[in-house]
């Protein structure tokens, strides 16, 4: 199997985001958005997918996060893509379940080449509720759901999330990542029985 490594960049008016990622790395993770929960979650991301993961971006965050969080969310799904390669030698498929005290999410992935996201299950005052900025940049919840469908249709994946249940608002939207990052390590880690594309139509 080659290298399956990425640098994607992306600079637009709102924000510059630089992303390196490397899929068989051992969770060496380098994060700076200027929004810290952000941060934290990319940086379990990277850590529990086991995936060696840089993100350096520079955005409008005097506004909000919003667009900061939206382009590093796009530019993380190009990578990843773009780290996949032909995919040859893959599971393809990852499922994780993960507990974080009083909550319990779980993602499948399907390293499909046809981008889809389902997010559900998050309570409704996830809708309205903000995580740090006491000082520094808050990080609005609502945003959660476009983040995975940003990663999801840029590495043209099937992403499905959901939260059976929680109630901090912290542990719900960190245990979704935790989650996508183990599903992610499953799904596209070599599997010895796997020569080729894992797919009866020969292509991913």
């Amino acid at each position: 199997m080659t290298d399956r490594i990425a640098r994607v960049e992306r600079a637009t008016k709102e924000s510059s985001i630089t992303v390196e990622l490397n899929l068989d790395g051992t969770g060496i993770v380098d994060v700076s958005t200027g929004v810290p929960f952000f941060d934290h979650m990319l940086t379990a991301l990277g850590s529990h997918a086991s995936f060696d993961l840089t993100v350096h971006a520079k955005g409008d965050i005097e506004i909000e996060a919003h667009h900061t969080v939206e382009d590093t969310s796009i530019v993380l799904g190009q990578a990843l893509g773009q780290a996949l390669g032909d995919k040859k030698g893959i599971r393809r498929f990852g499922d994780a379940f993960i507990p974080m005290d009083e909550t319990l999410a779980h993602a499948s992935v399907d390293v499909s080449g046809r981008p889809y996201c389902v997010h559900t299950g998050e309570p409704e005052h996830l809708l309205h509720s903000v995580i740090g900025g006491y000082p520094g940049v808050p990080y609005a919840t609502v945003i959660n759901r476009h983040v995975f469908e940003s990663i999801a249709l840029n590495a043209r994946i099937a992403l499905h999330v959901r939260v059976l249940y929680g109630r901090d608002q912290h542990h719900i939207t960190e245990a979704e990542f935790k989650a996508v990052a183990r599903a992610l390590r499953e799904a596209v880690e070599p599997d010895p029985r796997v020569t080729g594309v894992p797919s009866t139509k020969g292509s991913l």
